[in-house]
């Protein structure tokens, strides 16, 4: 108990320490309504008082041998206005309320394209039989203009998760094109081989269903050879229409070099999940690239406020097979 009340003491501290020093701020001094900024001075004073009479009640407290009932007096007055206090303001975002889905608002809503996207685990001695079998069949669907789906791209995973396929599908026309791909392919012996001989090589597997953000380019099949990367961000709820606002700004810094491939955000299985596919020559290409783009000025404030949207984030560099329009 009395670790606990010593870490409240030190949270204050560091609070107070952090107001008066100004480390409170945003880059070049700016003050923004969403943020907690404004309220420093504010938030200075009350924490000033606090933290004067806190340690002196503490100490009051354990040497009555009164500890529990300072503690449950504390946690009661603070939280009598938890709901409307300035220190719950402080830490809490607050999203606005909007009448319409954000995939409706974030979309291109005149071409409604639906993404899938597979990340196979794959049993590392059946690599090289999972990439042949896939370069039989996959190309042959994306082909026949029987199905409604387009290959995008298919990968393994150079760096990061290894021993690892991911594909990318669109579906031109929605889940009724989804819908009309996967009753067709049920009656498609070809495939229905395909998969049986598939599921000998994985370990596991996963899909999401994903749509496009408007303001990205459309993904295209390009000229190799190229290494992809797919940045991975897994937000936090409520916040996926600012991460929109931001990035409809930030993503002109990073089209000079044609990098940008796609941008989508998930719509089934892991929800709130932003997935970004960027090309680079190689490795050094994409050093440089992302270097050169902070020099821009506009894209440090773009990264410092989306950053706290972020609740975990991933990146796996990846290599085209010979069946990827993407290459």
């Amino acid at each position: 108990m009395r670790q606990t009340v010593d870490a409240l003491c030190v949270t204050l501290e560091m609070l107070f320490r952090l107001c008066r020093s100004g480390a409170l701020s945003p880059p070049g001094g700016q003050r923004r309504s969403l943020s907690v900024f404004p309220k420093r001075k504010m938030a200075t004073g009350v924490l000033q008082r606090i933290r004067g009479g806190f340690t002196p009640a503490k100490s009051r407290a354990l040497s009555a041998g009164n500890l529990s009932l300072w503690v449950r007096g504390f946690s009661a007055s603070n939280s009598r206005n938890r709901e409307d206090s300035w220190f719950r303001s402080l830490f809490v975002r607050k999203v606005d309320p909007r009448k319409d889905a954000h995939s409706t608002l974030l979309t291109k809503n005149e071409e409604s394209n639906l993404y899938k996207i597979q990340f196979h685990n794959v049993k590392p001695e059946c690599l090289d039989d999972y990439n042949k079998l896939c370069e039989d069949v996959l190309p042959s669907i994306h082909a026949d203009k029987y199905y409604p789906c387009e290959l995008v791209g298919t990968w393994n995973t150079w760096y990061g998760e290894q021993d690892q396929a991911v594909h990318l599908w669109r579906y031109r026309g929605g889940y009724p094109a989804l819908t009309e791909v996967m009753n067709k392919l049920r009656q498609n012996k070809e495939f229905t081989a395909y998969r049986k001989e598939r599921g000998k090589m994985l370990l596991s597997r996963r899909n999401q269903l994903l749509l496009e953000f408007s303001f990205w380019n459309e993904p295209m099949p390009r000229e190799g050879p190229n290494i992809y990367e797919l940045r991975s961000y897994q937000l936090r709820p409520g916040t996926m229409i600012e991460w929109g606002n931001y990035w409809a700004r930030a993503i002109r810094y990073r089209q000079r070099n044609r990098e940008a491939v796609g941008g989508f955000f998930s719509q089934i299985g892991d929800l709130y999940m932003v997935h970004h596919l960027w090309a680079y020559k190689d490795l050094l290409s994409r050093e440089a690239t992302r270097n050169a783009v902070w020099q821009q000025e506009g894209w440090h404030e773009v990264v410092y406020y989306t950053v706290p949207l972020i609740q975990h984030m991933d990146s796996r560099i990846m290599i085209p097979t010979k069946a990827s329009p993407l290459q």
